[in-house]
C-alpha cells in the first residue's frame, strides 16, 4: 500500500542508510552507492561528498539524484525520493557533526568529525529538492 505525504516524508527524516543512484553516463548503469543523509519533512534532502569525488562529478553532470531508504522491521517499507540539485556549498564542521549526529552515538561523533576532516579531504554538501517520491509499506509478508 502506498503511503501518504506525512508518512513518507516522516519515514525517509528517519536516520536509515541510503541507496544514491545518480546517471552514470552512456553506456554504464547508474553509480548507485550507500550514504548518509539528512532530511525534515518539506524540506530539501542533503548529502555530503568529496568535492572531487566521482559521486559529486556526476551529480553535478546529471544535475540530479535520487535516494532509497528501506526497513525489514516490522514491515517491510520503503522510501524512493528523485529530484534536482538545488545548492552546492563547501561543507562546513558543523554540517558534518549534524550528519554524524544522526547516525552515530553520542560518544562517537567527535572522533568521527575528526577522523573525516582528516581523512575525507574537502568535502561539499549537495542539496535535493524532493521532485518524485515512490514508497509502500507491504506489511508482514
Amino acid at each position: 500500500m502506498a503511503l501518504t505525504r506525512e508518512e513518507r516524508e516522516q519515514f525517509l527524516a528517519e536516520p536509515h542508510i541510503a541507496a544514491l543512484a545518480v546517471d552514470a553516463g552512456p553506456g554504464r548503469a547508474p553509480l548507485t552507492v550507500p550514504i548518509w543523509y539528512q532530511y525534515a519533512p518539506g524540506g530539501d534532502v542533503w548529502i555530503m561528498t568529496g568535492l572531487d569525488s566521482r559521486k559529486n562529478e556526476l551529480i553535478k553532470a546529471a544535475g540530479r539524484f535520487s535516494l532509497m531508504v528501506d526497513r525489514l522491521e516490522p514491515t517491510i517499507r520503503y522510501v524512493s525520493v528523485e529530484g534536482p540539485v538545488v545548492e552546492t556549498v563547501p561543507a562546513t564542521v558543523e554540517r558534518l557533526r549534524e550528519m554524524a549526529a544522526r547516525y552515530l552515538p553520542a560518544e562517537k561523533v567527535d572522533g568521527y568529525v575528526d577522523f573525516a576532516r582528516k581523512s575525507h579531504g574537502e568535502q561539499v554538501v549537495v542539496r535535493m529538492r524532493p521532485e518524485r517520491w515512490v514508497s509502500s509499506d507491504l506489511g508482514q509478508v
